[in-house]
């Protein structure tokens, strides 16, 4: 049995779904949990074809609500565990990542977003923002990536393992419909040989004594007093901020100069980004920004852009999810806001360079 699945770079032509079962095992992911549901149905299906080849398990649970609460269990047992899934299922998926916010246990979610609300289409939206970044009941301390092409998906599936277990949040992948299913090149590769330092797993419960003495443990997510609670969550608060500049990540260019910037993220930065970079060739003063992470989110990097710009539009396949946690950010800015909102439909490069030319 070959311990690596991936021991060198290799170029490949894979669909968003297969990628993810490769950097799962690339990232050495023990175990899956899942239920099936589309678009994310073919990240168990890879899985569950190489899994036995590499030592590693799936089990299919009766729904996602099961899912998350076994992944989290796998995780206090001491594996790198983790789920994907998309829509429905990423709303049942809130109540067991709201356990794992108040209890600190590190779990890596995939989310495929299809359109919404309820089971509305199997395709394609970027509409599970909110629920992503703000889900179940709490303060959304939790770490959202947001990934555009098939590279960032292998990219952070394996840096979401890393990050999970680091910082003790659950972490998440945000994809979409249309990564999910079409097929790109990417490189895939050992992230050991490239000086990646893959954090260990260790159980939460069951774990070998220390000193000769077994130390109880003691992880709760349940207070009897609202003080009791206000001081956990004060502490976390002041964690999660800490360690926000650390996490944070986000693309721009143009932004010096421009009268006008594009705010997106996901699978229409790209649209945007040929946008720009087209309307940039024709003299149009116009900038891009894309924040890469969505939780926590690129504040004082947005803060500054809008300082120095007169317009931002925010375009994304959503009624304006993204844009909730941009002017969160740049509340008291003066800068003009307008919006392309096109929620559960794909945005072209050729409709942002027409949106754009109709307001400069």
């Amino acid at each position: 049995m070959d311990e690596k699945p991936v021991r060198e770079e290799k170029r490949v032509f894979m669909t968003g779904n297969e990628v993810v079962a490769w950097a799962a095992l690339a990232a050495k992911a023990d175990i899956m949990y899942g239920y099936p549901i589309t678009p994310q149905n073919e990240i168990m299906h890879y899985w569950t074809r190489m899994a036995p080849k590499y030592g590693k398990r799936f089990l299919q649970t009766e729904d996602e609500l099961s899912a998350g609460f076994t992944t989290l269990g796998g995780v206090l047992a001491g594996k790198k565990a983790f789920t994907a899934t998309a829509g429905p299922g990423n709303t049942l998926m809130q109540e067991p990542m709201s356990m794992a916010e108040m209890m600190r246990i590190p779990s890596v979610v995939v989310i495929q977003q299809r359109g919404g609300p309820s089971t509305a289409t199997v395709i394609y939206s970027q509409q599970e923002v909110t629920m992503t970044t703000y889900g179940g009941n709490g303060e959304g301390f939790r770490i959202v990536y947001s990934t555009s092409n098939h590279q960032e998906l292998y990219d952070y599936t394996i840096k979401a393992f890393n990050t999970a277990w680091k910082y003790r949040f659950p972490t998440f992948v945000l994809g979409d419909g249309y990564q999910a299913k079409m097929r790109e090149s990417l490189t895939i590769y050992d992230p050991e040989s490239k000086g990646v330092e893959l954090v260990e797993p260790e159980p939460f419960f069951g774990a070998q004594p220390s000193n000769g003495e077994k130390q109880p443990l003691h992880i709760r997510n349940t207070y009897n007093t609202e003080e009791e609670l206000y001081d956990v969550l004060s502490r976390y608060m002041d964690e999660y901020m800490k360690i926000a500049p650390e996490i944070v990540e986000y693309q721009e260019f143009g932004c010096d100069d421009a009268d006008l910037v594009v705010v997106s993220h996901g699978v229409v930065s790209r649209a945007a980004k040929g946008a720009v970079q087209e309307l940039r060739k024709e003299g149009y003063k116009v900038g891009y920004f894309r924040p890469v992470t969505l939780r926590p989110f690129p504040d004082k990097q947005l803060r500054d852009v809008a300082d120095r710009t007169k317009t931002i539009l925010f375009v994304e396949s959503a009624f304006g999810q993204l844009a909730k946690l941009a002017k969160q950010a740049i509340f008291g800015s003066t800068v003009g806001v307008e919006n392309l909102f096109k929620p559960g439909v794909g945005v072209t490069s050729e409709e942002i360079v027409a949106r754009v030319k109709a307001l400069v």
